[in-house]
């Protein structure tokens, strides 16, 4: 494709590849990617915001961030910031029982809880990779037509620790977990299931439990405290609504589809399965098998069904789009940011669509798109390098310059922003706001700064 092929674009697809390469060798095995989806952030804070709000919290104040990794896990760390394994969400048997780990979490932020390191491992000590609509980073050369390497980042993220609590502080962790979901009306049987489902981890050695149980050690007067104060609420047989489940079952059916290889999933969802929940994991597994015409078939199956749903839209529009069918993926994508707007990551895939096809008056959407986007994620690394290479592609040849520095300083590669704001400062208009943001990035990431000089100096 030739929109990939443009000098200045080759020179920003290679100096951001290379510095994604090098957050890689530098944070080494310790580093873990964090997962972006719409949908599933959708479900999750839906869930998450109203035992917030019961504990007095600000919804907005508390980050919510889904690790891609198959242990089971969930913790509190770097200030008010949960984190969620995708291990647990899968292992989960009910959306309660999830709601129940949310609410213990919610307490360690809402109760003031000091945490103490316990554990070596750490997600990163720069900003997290993350992966938009579980897209795969792929770091190669010439994949600039797969540009698809989906690795934004909304937040900044220091290092982040496991950590072990006190006995005192479990305790008081359940006993305001039961106390939030019974004020919301909520069952708090989930939190009480998830212990004794997992009760067994107690004897196991540190080597050999979840990473959840090291951090949050279970002890069976622990247990039994938890369950007799979930049934003096009276609301341990108060069943989640339909609507719920079914969150709960399509977001596990993505996070299947996209996490398990495509044996694994057509096992678990067999073609007799012809559940939405099913489907939509079948989809996604024939998307990554390559078998595009049968993850057509699937998401047009559910489209028919629920014409209306933006996240159905936004599948087929990956599925086209992997496989190559760029002009036809844009109609999806537009279709999902018509449905669901002002949602980033929906609006930062349509943008990459149409700047791939790169029609008359696509650039000038994809802009738009983009720039709404940062409206709400001001720090989301790939949107800006996807408007690098939209304002390269009109000719605004610093602007793209600018556009770089943003993504390059937002992934936390201090010496690839400096250099490309200080190309862009050349050429802009002085005193202008692009000029004098060019002139902040300059001064942010300045190697003569003593906080910057650490990255300096290991730079090879």
């Amino acid at each position: 494709m030739d929109d990939w092929k443009t000098p200045m674009t080759q020179r920003v697809l290679r100096h951001f590849l290379l510095a994604v390469t090098s957050l890689f060798l530098v944070a080494g095995a310790q580093a873990q990617s964090l997962i972006r989806d719409t949908e599933i952030e959708h479900t999750l804070r839906e869930w998450t915001d109203p035992i917030l709000e019961v504990a007095g919290l600000d919804p907005d104040n508390v980050g919510l961030y889904i690790i891609n990794d198959p242990s089971l896990n969930a913790f509190v760390a770097n200030g008010q910031n949960i984190h969620i394994h995708t291990g647990l969400i899968i292992a989960a048997e009910t959306p309660d029982q999830i709601k129940g780990v949310i609410g213990h979490e919610t307490c360690h932020i809402a109760c003031g809880h000091t945490v103490s390191r316990s554990q070596a491992a750490r997600v990163s000590s720069r900003p997290a990779l993350v992966s938009i609509g579980l897209g795969v980073l792929a770091i190669a050369a010439g994949a600039g037509d797969a540009g698809a390497a989906l690795i934004a980042s909304s937040q900044q993220f220091a290092a982040l620790n496991f950590f072990r609590h006190t006995r005192a502080e479990e305790a008081m962790a359940d006993q305001a977990a039961v106390s939030y979901l019974a004020e919301l009306g909520e069952s708090p049987r989930g939190l009480v299931e998830f212990f004794e489902n997992y009760r067994y981890q107690e004897v196991l050695s540190d080597a050999r439990r979840y990473p959840y149980f090291r951090a949050h050690p279970l002890a069976s007067d622990r247990i039994r405290t938890t369950r007799q104060l979930a049934e003096e609420t009276g609301l341990m047989d108060v069943e989640p609504d339909e609507k719920t489940v079914h969150e709960f079952d399509m977001m596990q059916a993505k996070l299947i589809g996209f996490l398990q290889p495509p044996t694994q999933v057509f096992r678990k969802y067999p073609t007799t399965d012809t559940s939405k929940p099913a489907r939509y994991a079948r989809a996604v597994a024939y998307m990554q098998a390559a078998d595009t015409n049968q993850a057509i078939a699937e998401i047009d199956s559910l489209i028919e069904e629920e014409p209306d749903n933006p996240y159905f839209h936004e599948l087929k529009g990956d599925i086209l789009f992997d496989s190559g069918r760029i002009a036809d993926a844009v109609p999806s994508h537009q279709r999902s940011v018509e449905l669901m707007p002002n949602q980033p990551l929906l609006e930062i895939r349509y943008a990459q669509t149409l700047t791939a096809r790169g029609d008359e008056g696509d650039f000038a959407l994809a802009e738009n798109s983009l720039r709404s986007a940062l409206l709400v994620e001001p720090g989301n690394a790939f949107a800006w390098r996807q408007l690098a290479i939209v304002m390269d592609r009109q000719g605004r040849t610093a602007e793209a310059q600018l556009a770089t520095a943003e993504s390059a300083y937002y992934i936390g590669d201090y010496a690839q922003a400096n250099s490309f704001a200080g190309r862009a400062r050349n050429d802009l208009d002085s005193g202008t706001p692009l000029y004098r943001r060019a002139s902040d990035i300059l001064a942010i990431t300045d190697p003569r700064l003593p906080e910057n000089r650490d990255f300096y100096r290991g730079r090879p």
